[in-house]
């Protein structure tokens, strides 16, 4: 691109010099000024003939005035600009000549001063875009495991008499890491500066001691995903051909194998770069194995002079032939080894393990293929996440100490980047590869062996794209909440003005009707919560998507949650209007059993919804939902994971709610909705169930503490387990109390002890292991050591707002009444206030636990593998 452009501009100006002289280029010379230019012209054409790929700078040397011979081949290009130059191109007049005039020389300059103008700038750009590319390809150095460091000036002597003349600062490598000794120190603040590179010298050996610490992990995570193919392969082969392989078919793959195998060595091999060591471990570990074929199948990059790249070619085409003979599908007998683990994740696999039944071989089926398959998946997709967050981390910091040392050298005038950033640039931080080349050979093993060569598919599974902010959803969103609002006061402006609150069908109404509808209150409540807690999280850098255990990708946004939390509001007020206009007008109140099903008819299309197997209204979230809750539902027989319970504490916040579900099932069941009456509470069943109903939430939590004391064999399980106990027979007395009308003295009593104790166990559980707060030797007094508020006094109002909604209870004790409120809606403001509380414990509980995986620096999710090799064993016992 460029030859082509200077060639057109240097035509351009040689055209130009001709139409300036006018006349002979020889013009004002002597004989002999003549006779040289004849020389040199023969030379010149000599060269030309014999020398065709003479570099820009000679041709550039060659170039002279131009003879005046070259008018005749060149005309004024019509660019058709002009009403006049457009008319003679359509009239295609002739032009057999040029016009010598000052007017055209004029017009000639100009176009080609904007010629040059625009080629400077191109060239301007292309400099700038090559220093780009120099610097962000800086070269590598694969290091080893534990290889010896290499010191910032390992270039030239020269260089390194120029660098100490230069630069501020010498940077040598020390037992400890890399130290800088600043050469300037007895100048006048000299002393703070060199206390400024002691603690950069500081938090550089500490960034690369932590980040080559996480590449020797995933170096040995590498060397056992190698292992798990190998057996996959295996367990592969075994499925597909349970009788052996035909000879035809080994042949064709022992063909295909060493095909891509060759290809493959070629392409490393003609990329490697001169003395390039790669780590043993890293070379070996994932390669791309091939259907049927053996990881230890190829061999290990080893270093190269660039002297011997054709002997090294030749070595590459020779071993090829000794390939295919080594060349064999993998071999079945490593399945002798392995067996498939016991995740103890579901039902059938914990009643297994709790009797200890053994499995003495593997299943070669389809089914135990896919799930396999499946975990691998899984584990390749989170191994890959990992590996590009240590690509992130690597060129993020190096990117900070590069910024810092600019800031540096603004602030004092010095120049100590270039020094330091050489020392950087040759670190284990910023030299080595073995991430990229290790995210290399995930890519073609996922490809290969999960995607069925799809490469689009595989990189879209390994690098997900982040979701786009759509319009439509903001726009619903804000459309339904103003929808919502208005049906609000709309209700409220209804009641009012036909005084439904005065007449003698208000308490049957608040009996019967207002259970029902109150549901809807509750969930659309705990939904706005979960909005505000997303908004927040997201705000302060919660990494709650990661806590939830999300797939990356599938997580809704807090407009996506208000999105269905006003939808299901606008619904609900919507039957609650249309059910008071059928009562009041006279021409409907005799369809009572209409009026009667409309709350029916929304609870089962919300159901609907929510069961729907259709990939629509955020089925991946649905489906997460209900999983969860299920797991919750069959608490012993699961492992308990974080989203499990977290979604059994909010149950225990929405136990009013699934009374009202229970009064749905009695008051359309028994046929109470064609009278409108409540005979519910007359029935010793329905009372009964009330006791059930209200414990439930509880008891699956304390057997999901159960479970965990016994896997994780931590007390502080037990202790949780016994806070749960007690409150679940603290429930059970004040249901007690509000059932039984004999014994009211005795349950208020034993309601209100067990109540108190409860609640002063679980305030303090809250505060102190939830929310990490109360600690007294903590540099923010009274709270913890990290916070993502700066706020302080966020967290002292949140605690005490936590306590006094804890003791929210003490009105069903205590039978705290107003004139100007029902007793049922007493009850649905008490429920309110707890799913409140409810909301303001989930943004510190998570906010706590992000902090605890900062801290202990878990970014990545804990995926089981599928296979369990019996070295593995050995080793655990």
């Amino acid at each position: 691109m460029i030859d082509s452009g200077y060639l057109t501009v240097k035509l351009g100006a040689q055209a130009l010099e001709a139409i300036q002289e006018g006349g002979s280029s020889s013009t004002g010379k002597s004989d002999e000024d003549e006779h040289d230019d004849d020389d040199d012209k023969e030379k010149e054409e000599e060269k030309v003939v014999y020398d065709t790929a003479a570099s820009d700078t000679s041709r550039l040397s060659a170039a002279r005035p131009s003879p005046i011979e070259v008018l005749d081949r060149v005309k004024i290009n019509n660019t058709k600009e002009t009403p006049r130059s457009t008319i003679k191109s359509v009239l295609k007049p002739s032009n057999p000549e040029l016009k010598f005039s000052r007017y055209n020389l004029k017009r000639v300059e100009e176009k080609l001063r904007r010629a040059f103008v625009e080629f400077y700038h191109k060239l301007r750009l292309l400099k700038s875009y090559s220093g780009l590319l120099a610097k962000s390809g800086r070269k590598r150095h694969p290091h080893g495991h534990g290889g010896a460091q290499i010191g910032p000036f390992s270039d030239s002597d020269d260089d390194i008499e120029e660098g100490i003349k230069s630069a501020p600062i010498l940077v040598h490598s020390a037992s400890h890491g890399y130290e800088t000794t600043f050469l300037m120190a007895a100048e006048e603040g000299g002393e703070y500066e060199t206390v400024f590179f002691r603690r950069l010298d500081d938090e550089f050996n500490k960034v690369e001691k932590f980040y080559k610490e996480k590449v020797e992990e995933v170096m040995k995570e590498a060397v056992m995903l190698n292992k798990q193919m190998d057996a996959l392969i295996a367990f592969r082969v075994k499925v597909e051909h349970p009788d052996g392989w035909p000879w035809e078919v080994r042949t064709v793959e022992m063909t295909r194998l060493a095909s891509n195998v060759s290809i493959s060595a070629a392409a490393v091999a003609a990329s490697t770069p001169a003395g390039a060591r790669s780590m043993k471990l890293g070379a070996q570990a994932l390669e791309a194995i091939q259907e049927g074929g053996s990881s230890k199948a190829g061999k290990s990059d080893e270093d190269e002079d660039e002297d011997d790249v054709e002997k090294e070619e030749d070595k590459v085409v020779s071993e090829d032939i000794s390939r295919l003979n080594a060349a064999r599908p993998s071999s079945i007998e490593v399945l002798d080894r392995v067996k498939i683990n016991n995740t103890k994740e579901t039902p059938r696999s914990t009643i297994k393990h709790v009797l200890k039944s053994s499995d003495p071989e593997l299943k070669f089926s389809r089914d135990n293929l896919r799930r396999v398959e499946e975990k691998l998946r899984r584990a390749f997709v989170e191994f890959y996440q990992k590996l590009r967050l240590l690509k992130s981390y690597s060129f993020l910091n190096v990117l900070a100490f590069s910024k810092i040392l600019k800031k540096y050298d603004k602030v004092t005038s010095r120049n100590a980047t270039k020094s330091y950033m050489k020392m950087i640039d040759n670190s284990y931080l910023g030299g080595s590869d073995e991430v990229i080349r290790l995210m290399e050979r995930v890519e073609a093993t996922f490809i290969k062996h999960f995607t069925n060569a799809n490469r689009t598919k595989g990189m879209n599974i390994l690098r997900p794209q982040a979701k786009r902010e759509r319009h439509r959803i903001t726009f619903s969103t804000g459309f339904l909440g103003g929808c919502m609002f208005s049906l609000v006061v709309a209700l409220f402006a209804i009641i009012r003005t036909r005084n439904i609150l005065q007449e003698d069908g208000h308490k049957k109404y608040m009996n019967t009707m207002f259970p029902l509808y109150s549901l809807f209150g509750f969930i659309v409540l705990h939904i706005l919560m979960y909005a505000a807690n997303i908004y927040y999280w997201t705000r302060y850098r919660v990494n709650y998507s990661f806590i939830f255990r999300f797939k990356q990708g599938t997580e809704l946004r807090y407009r996506q949650v208000l999105l269905v939390g006003f939808s299901i509001g606008v619904l609900a007020l919507l039957c609650v209007i249309a059910n008071l206009d059928m009562e009041v007008d006279p021409e409907t109140n005799d369809y009572k059993a209409l009026t009667e099903l409309l709350p029916l008819i929304l609870l089962i299309v919300m159901f609907i919804v929510l069961v729907l197997p259709f990939n629509i209204f955020y089925r991946s979230s649905r489906l997460f939902f209900l999983t969860c809750l299920f797991h919750c539902l069959a608490a012993p027989l699961y492992k308990v994971t974080l989203p499990d319970f977290l979604l059994g504490d909010q149950l225990t916040s929405q136990v009013q709610a699934l009374r009202s579900v229970q009064f749905y099932i009695c008051h359309y069941g028994w046929g109470d909705y064609k009278l409108r009456q409540n005979t519910c509470t007359d029935s010793d069943t329905y009372n009964a169930f009330l006791f059930i109903v209200a414990v439930v939430p509880y008891v699956c939590r304390l057997l999901q503490c159960l479970r965990r004391l016994f896997e994780e064999k931590n007390a502080e399980q037990g202790y949780n387990g016994i806070k749960y106990f007690l409150t679940i027979v603290a429930v059970c007395l004040r249901t007690a109390y509000s059932v039984d009308k004999d014994n009211q003295f005795v349950w208020r009593m034993l309601a209100g002890i067990f109540s108190a104790i409860a609640a002063i166990f679980c305030t303090y559980w809250d505060l102190v292991l939830d929310w990490g707060l109360l600690n007294r030797t903590s540099k923010n007094r009274w709270l913890r050591d990290k916070l993502l508020i700066p706020q302080k006094k966020v967290y002292f109002i949140a605690m005490i707002l936590n306590v006094l909604l804890r003791f929210a209870w003490v009105q069903t004790v205590l039978d705290f009444n107003f004139s100007f409120m029902h007793k049922q809606t007493m009850v649905a403001v008490v429920a309110s206030l707890e799913i409140i509380r409810r909301g303001i414990w989930n943004f510190f509980r998570l906010e706590n636990e992000h902090l605890n995986n900062v801290g202990k620096y878990r970014a990545f999710k804990t995926v089981p593998l599928p296979f369990n090799y019996d070295e593995d064993d050995d080793k655990d016992n």
